[in-house]
């Protein structure tokens, strides 16, 4: 069993779970988040820069993003950057600081904001079953080439398989946290 790596197939889909937990930190939740702003990018210098770095992202208050801008001739871009990312905020200028106040999410958009999670939450499971289904084809073709027998293939697949259920209910269980966090008023 010397080709097939348990703790590569283990390592993508701890990838695919923390690249869903980076996702769901983008989501509003009515709360503050410097992460809110993550997916934001910037013209900046003649190329797209995430915000965080042309600016410092700071909480000072539950409500309330302070984005305090570098280089003073980037503030007008990285407004306009938050102004058109459909996150629905509107910055306030303050020299080059932007003060950004989150109002109060309503009813529908919380439900909006529940299904992205929810659709998060799928392609993370996806990317777990893409994973299992990698390591299954591995490991069939080790056994019809004869590199592991029957008993090895069988034992390996239920490990990998067992990693996939608790991959799967991981990220269940996030899910269900920021549904919860999301709905609270």
């Amino acid at each position: 069993m010397a080709d097939f790596d348990v703790n590569e197939i283990k390592r993508r889909m701890d990838g695919a779970v923390s690249a869903f937990k980076s996702d769901l930190a983008g989501l509003r939740t009515g709360r503050a988040s410097a992460n809110l702003l993550d997916p934001i990018t910037v013209d900046a210098y003649g190329s797209s820069m995430p915000i965080n770095q042309v600016a410092n992202v700071t909480v000072p208050e539950s409500r309330m993003i302070a984005v305090s801008v570098w280089d003073k001739s980037m503030v007008g871009a990285v407004e306009r950057a938050i102004r058109e990312s459909n996150l629905g905020l509107n910055p306030i200028t303050d020299g080059t600081t932007l003060r950004i106040p989150l109002p109060e999410l309503n009813e529908q958009r919380r439900k909006e904001l529940v299904k992205v999670a929810h659709q998060y939450a799928e392609n993370a499971r996806v990317a777990a079953r893409h994973v299992r289904r990698d390591g299954m084809e591995t490991l069939k073709k080790m056994e019809k080439d004869g590199d592991i027998g029957q008993d090895d293939s069988r034992q390996t697949s239920d490990k990998v398989q067992k990693m996939t259920d608790d991959t799967v209910s991981e990220i269940d269980r996030l899910l269900t946290a920021k549904e919860g966090e999301i709905m609270q008023v």
